[in-house]
């Protein structure tokens, strides 16, 4: 199961709103995205590199276009952290 953490879902709203003042159809193309890759996490829950930032091997990410999405695994699943831009630092969890 992928779980949705509130911070994650406001960034993904932030980011859809930004992107749907030029075109929400590209909007709703790349929110679709996020969601299939961290569905694709559920098989694969380590093909995402180890978060810089942190010391804890559990928590990863993968970049979709110029953003970072920060999960965490275990064997209950997926939890989406957070997404940021890729220029920004992971402040920790």
């Amino acid at each position: 199961m992928v779980i949705w953490s509130i911070p994650a879902r406001d960034d993904l709203k932030k980011i859809h709103d930004y992107i749907a003042l030029d075109s929400k159809y590209y909007a709703r193309q790349v929110i679709d995205a996020f969601i299939e890759k961290a569905e694709s996490l559920l098989e694969f829950p380590e093909m995402g590199r180890k978060v810089p930032e942190v010391g804890d091997s559990k928590i990863r990410e993968i970049a979709i276009y110029s953003y970072r999405l920060i999960y965490k695994y275990s064997t209950n699943g997926i939890e989406v952290l957070t997404v940021v831009h890729s220029k920004q630092i992971f402040s920790g969890v």
